[in-house]
């Protein structure tokens, strides 16, 4: 997966948050999503090792080797920022005060099933707090490729990996297109960067409804 890829992918995704919601980054395409939050957003960024206000990548004289996000990349502290333990911040996730995560998934199907932290046959790291936030958010965007490395659709229609979670995923935001789960179906509601709707379906094997959104589609 290109850079430019995943920085469209991370921009797309930033258009998603709301003002005065509390979100959650995961590792990856969504670590690129605060190049994308001026401070005009006033969208708040948690991290689960324990800052709530995390502000913009830090550059040079900014950078301090005690300021880390979850995935141990720098990060800065916006004034009035709060600091706190891992134990608080799940508290935060499993009581329901973080309004949206943005994650990473191998595998997100039609239903919602999302499957993120365990390739069978590999080593698995940890689970990490993939699934608190999936099951703790009050809405679940998926930010991923629309294929795997071995050209594998990734919006199937049903997970061959181990789940995550059941019915989580609220919003799925790939290279090609959105899609948002409504009434319990698939929705591809906008198209990006000169992507059909021949060109989504050849790569999804999850049922979906076309329902576009004539503003959304670029």
């Amino acid at each position: 997966m290109s850079d430019d890829v995943k920085t469209r992918i991370a921009a797309r995704a930033a258009l998603e948050l709301q003002p005065g919601e509390v979100v959650n980054l995961g590792i990856g395409i969504p670590n690129l999503i605060p190049s994308f939050l001026g401070p005009e957003t006033g969208v708040v960024l948690h991290t689960e090792n324990g800052l709530l206000g995390v502000g913009p990548r830090p550059n040079g004289d900014e950078l301090d080797p005690d300021l880390i996000d979850a995935a141990k990349q720098p990060i800065t502290a916006l004034p009035g920022a709060a600091y706190f333990d891992s134990a608080a911040s799940f508290a935060m996730i499993r009581g329901g005060h973080v309004d949206v995560a943005v994650l990473g998934a191998l595998e997100v199907s039609g239903d919602g099933d999302i499957a993120n932290w365990a390739v069978p046959g590999k080593d698995v790291l940890g689970v990490g707090g993939a699934m608190d936030l999936v099951v703790g958010a009050r809405r679940v965007i998926v930010t991923m490729t629309a294929t795997s490395s071995r050209g594998e659709p990734k919006v199937v229609a049903a997970c061959t990996y181990p789940l995550t979670a059941s019915g989580a995923v609220d919003v799925i935001v790939t290279e090609l297109s959105v899609f948002r789960r409504v009434d319990g179906e698939l929705r591809l509601t906008e198209l990006l960067d000169g992507a059909t709707v021949d060109d989504v379906a050849a790569v999804t094997t999850a049922p979906f409804v076309v329902a576009l959104e004539e503003s959304h589609v670029h």
